[in-house]
């Protein structure tokens, strides 16, 4: 049997959210097999857990390379969403293992939230909604909002969800499209109507910001105290990426110190953050748990597409998503394909 590991926090946070595509697509699957892990302290790996199975549907399971120490049948990470910071990628490749994520499902929920933001920040969403239930009306408003027609969205990476962004961005109006990526083609991003400039200019420049890079060892802390200073101070930042690429301390002095306008801030470098997080007594940032891209649509979507590259490899073919693609080229790795084909 073609064993497939479901990690144990998706029964903690995202019960209900993943069952139903599980056994649709992998329930009726001749010669397959899944389950709960073991339990996994810290939602670290242990190599006897890992070493059951041949596959794992994977929520927020951290993988390093003591968790695949002698670890020789698993040959696939599904990772339900596009995040592996908490993956070790060049561990797993040593391992043979490959790891393939969902960047269709997560595209248009992501790029949703982060416009979502985008609006609740210029029109003053959370003042309005606290001066009205407190009692007050329009005139208590300490400013006027803003309406997005000519203004400038930046975007810190080019990516999946950050082209996504922008083309659901592109009607509204927006005056400039901004990025920096040091990894996009030119020519591409200017076919669709993007600047690529580098990173001072974006920050300079741009009324929004949206953090859309993969968090490693080259965007963390990449945006502190030098980046938010060089923002107008009418600006507002949004991280809907993960929570280290921003520096804390100083994005709660910029906000503190009104270097810039607001934040939209759904990603924290300890979730949950603390109780006392100083962001939470500050009432120019609007905050979230890191869930405001999770629809039903998403969660449906990552649990089909996740299972699909579980599908391909139990057939002995290659899923999509692939993040270290260098395994490909491991003759071990090919091996262990090539064993589910003859099976």
């Amino acid at each position: 049997m073609f064993r497939v590991g479901v990690t144990p926090d998706f029964y903690l946070d995202a019960k209900g959210r993943f069952e139903r595509e599980l056994e649709e697509c992998l329930g009726a699957a001749e010669g397959i097999e899944y389950g709960p892990m073991p339990p996994q302290p810290g939602k670290l790996a242990t190599p006897e857990a890992l070493e059951q199975f041949d596959a794992i549907f994977a929520l927020a399971l951290r993988i390093t390379p003591e968790s695949l120490r002698g670890v020789e049948r698993l040959t696939l990470v599904a990772r339900w969403g596009v995040g592996y910071d908490m993956i070790d990628t060049r561990a797993l490749t040593e391992a043979n293992v490959l790891l393939a994520i969902t960047p269709d499902a997560v595209k248009r929920p992501v790029a949703e939230a982060i416009l979502t933001l985008v609006f609740a920040l210029s029109k003053n969403l959370l003042l309005q909604d606290r001066i009205t239930r407190g009692g007050g009306w329009r005139g208590q408003l300490p400013r006027l909002g803003r309406c997005l027609a000519g203004r400038t969205l930046g975007s810190l990476g080019c990516g999946n969800i950050a082209r996504e962004m922008f083309r659901l961005a592109r009607p509204l109006g927006f005056g400039r499209l901004l990025t920096c990526d040091p990894y996009a083609a030119a020519e591409t991003v200017r076919a669709e109507g993007i600047e690529l400039v580098d990173l001072d200019t974006v920050f300079r420049e741009s009324d929004f910001v949206a953090v859309n890079t993969p968090l490693n060892a080259a965007t963390r802390g990449l945006v502190g105290e030098r980046e938010l200073r060089l923002m107008k101070p009418e600006a507002c930042l949004i991280n809907t990426a993960r929570g280290p690429i921003v520096d804390h301390a100083a994005l709660v002095k910029a906000l503190r110190e009104k270097w810039i306008l607001g934040a939209g801030i759904d990603v924290f470098p300890q979730e949950p953050p603390p109780k006392d997080d100083p962001l939470f007594a500050l009432d120019n940032v609007i905050l979230a748990p890191h869930a405001l891209a999770w629809t039903e649509e998403l969660a449906r979507d990552n649990g089909l597409e996740a299972c699909r590259n579980i599908l391909a490899v139990a057939r002995g073919d290659l899923p999509g998503g692939i993040v270290n693609r260098e395994v490909l080229d491991r003759p071990q790795f090919q091996r262990k394909l090539a064993r589910y084909r003859r099976s």
